[in-house]
């Protein structure tokens, strides 16, 4: 499948860049133009407005057995074309193809998952006596207005749309302007496969003046926001005008912890996948490594000699480990971050420059002996950088690991049970990988605490954030 003409869907029509401001969509491997992306006009959004105002009514009234079968067949529409789908995400978005894959599958598993628990959207009935009762109704919340980044062009916008059509809203999603198509194909899975045309918009442009306008709207009752915490903020501040209910998954700098008894083997073949996975460009991307110190020369020795084996280049290359990075802003502030680290007394183990060739390129990056006062100790590189520091005790080693105002993931590695279980109770996240880095799954809540937002995705958190209760009783 070549890459396809980008478009808008607003009320069953798509519509091109034709007579639209516009921007270029841009292959992060080649730096060459690959598509031209529209931008919605305030007649557009209007239009979509409208057309989530009636698909509302009419979805919400839509059993939730149709609403599954909808969603079912989008899910099998994706899987039966993983490998085109994939590769249109690749080429936006940068991932090597392997993991293209991966999150298609992950993005069709969620369309069904929330299919079925649609379905379970139950209420309950209190007891009350004889002659009189109180029911307590689970009811969708109305239009959602959602945003979702370009990290997982796939995935994100799965998860958002699946979870408003599973609990009977319809959606306005506002893709990522670096990678709009791969929405498009989950977009257009949905519609041919029976969602109807008004309960779903697809639109483009500059993020700001889509989220005014659709904020501003009384049509919209759900904020689903994932990006930066800067951004997530100005976004809720814009929504506490209308008191919209939002979720907001926002951005992490995520602590690893490394135990003198922990198996190092099995925790440097788990880190050093996830910490290069997309380029490091994941929200729970492992990145601050606090190692005791009785294995810190072994570790960050290891995990530096792996990273600088990884092969780079183009994510459409099977021999590729690691792709490009999506946005060329990301390549300075890489520079930068590292430079300062540099400047404060950290050794550069491995990396640490652009790979010079076409693209958005960056070296797999190791810093060891990073003093707090560097930048990228506070500051969430989002890409292939690494930064390591020793630690003594278990106490010194909790507070560096919670002394952030982020709470997205964390992630620990002992054989001890007792550390187990204080890890657990003590890490400040949202979610936390104990002797793994498998956090994500459809049926498991996704979302962070602190400055790292609030509400969850995927699984019953997920449904929940897009219904309402409603309390009735009768006497």
């Amino acid at each position: 499948m070549k890459y396809p003409k980008i478009e808008m869907f607003i009320d069953g029509e798509w519509l091109g860049a034709s007579g639209r401001d516009s921007q270029p969509v841009v292959n992060p491997a080649t730096g060459e133009d690959i598509g031209v992306l529209p931008h919605a006009s305030a007649a557009d959004l209007d239009r979509a407005l409208d057309a989530a105002r009636r698909g509302f009514a009419r979805w919400r009234a839509t059993p939730a057995q149709e609403r599954a079968a909808v969603l079912r067949r989008a899910a099998e529409w994706l899987r039966s074309r993983a490998d085109d789908v994939a590769r249109i995400a690749t080429i936006e978005q940068g991932k090597p193809l392997a993991e293209t894959r991966i999150e298609l599958m992950a993005a069709a598993d969620c369309l069904e998952w929330y299919g079925e628990e649609g379905r379970r959207a139950y209420g309950r009935v209190l007891p009350r006596p004889p002659g009189s009762r109180t029911l307590v109704m689970k009811e969708p919340i109305g239009p959602v207005a959602a945003f979702a980044p370009w990290n997982f062009p796939l995935g994100n916008p799965a998860r958002k749309l699946g979870a408003a059509i599973g609990a009977g809203c319809s959606v306005i999603l506002k893709p990522p302007e670096e990678a709009p198509a791969s929405a498009m194909m989950v977009a257009r899975a949905l519609l041919e496969s029976g969602l109807p045309p008004d309960v779903m918009s697809i639109v483009y442009g500059v993020p700001d003046t889509v989220s005014r306008h659709l904020l501003a709207s009384p049509v919209i009752r759900k904020l689903s926001f994932t990006g930066s915490t800067v951004v997530g903020k100005h976004l809720m501040n814009l929504a506490s005008e209308r008191g919209i209910r939002t979720t907001m998954e926002l951005g992490g700098h995520a602590p690893v912890l490394v135990f003198d008894d922990a198996d190092v083997e099995l925790a440097l073949n788990l880190t050093v996948a996830s910490k290069y996975r997309n380029a490091g460009q994941v929200c729970v991307s492992p990145t601050r490594f606090y190692i005791q110190e009785g294995v810190y020369d072994k570790f960050v020795g290891e995990f530096a000699r792996r990273a600088a084996a990884l092969p780079v280049g183009d994510g459409l290359d099977a021999a590729t480990r690691m792709g490009p990075m999506t946005h060329p802003r990301r390549m300075d502030a890489m520079e930068t971050l590292v430079a300062d680290a540099r400047s404060t007394g950290a050794k550069l183990v491995t990396g640490g420059e652009r790979i010079d060739r076409a693209g958005n390129f960056w070296t797999p990056t190791v810093l060891s002996d990073v003093p707090l006062n560097a930048r990228v100790m506070s500051e969430e590189p989002f890409g292939p950088l690494a930064v390591m520091s020793p630690f003594k005790t278990f106490d010194e080693a909790i507070a560096q690991a919670n002394r952030l105002p982020f709470g997205l993931a964390a992630y620990a590695f002992t054989n001890s049970a007792k550390q187990v279980m204080m890890v657990g109770d003590l890490l400040e996240a949202g979610m936390i990988g104990i002797n793994t880095t498998m956090i994500g799954a459809v049926d498991a809540p996704f979302g962070g605490v602190k400055e790292s937002g609030h509400g969850s995705e995927n699984a019953i958190e997920g449904l929940e954030a897009c219904l309402v209760t409603k309390q009735i009783a009768q006497a």
